[in-house]
């Protein structure tokens, strides 16, 4: 399997699982090789992967955008930081992704295990660097989200 076939299943997932929470449309965005970044008022989701395929998966959010699903998880009411109910939504979304990733990965055979989600702030990922595996999601009116994939060879 080429690197691409590994991030699409998070993709897959990551459509499927936010269009059933946040009843949002979802576009694809074009995947792409590129230097990992972070951008600044986001938050993010980490990911270890162990087994065939060994790496890490980070879900990037803006802010903005964080809190809104989080709004949708529950039934619309309005947050409006992210407290630890908050980051708890989140983390519990970003292991819904990457559950239902792993198990399009084994479908596909390809045997990986997956880490709690570890919620990380904007200072929590300084110095962090290299080539990632990118792709956005276009969450329609919600925003868009990046998921970006650093596979360890």
């Amino acid at each position: 399997m080429k690197d691409h076939d590994f991030l699409d299943p998070f993709l897959e997932s990551a459509t499927s699982v936010i269009q059933q929470v946040c009843n949002v449309g979802i576009s694809r965005g074009e995947m792409a090789e590129k230097e990992w970044i972070y951008p600044e008022n986001h938050t993010w989701i980490r990911i270890g992967m162990t087994g065939q395929l060994q790496g890490t998966v980070f879900f990037g959010l803006q802010e903005e955008l964080a809190l809104r699903i989080v709004s949708a998880m529950m039934g619309g009411f309005p947050i409006q930081e992210m407290d630890e109910m908050s980051k708890s939504a989140i983390s519990e979304l970003s292991n819904m992704i990457s559950g239902n990733a792993s198990t399009i990965l084994s479908n596909r055979g390809v045997t990986v295990d997956i880490t709690p989600p570890l919620f990380l702030f904007q200072d929590d990922i300084q110095g962090i660097s290299g080539t990632a595996l990118s792709a956005p999601l276009d969450l329609h009116d919600m925003g868009r989200m990046e998921i970006q994939m650093v596979v360890i060879d």
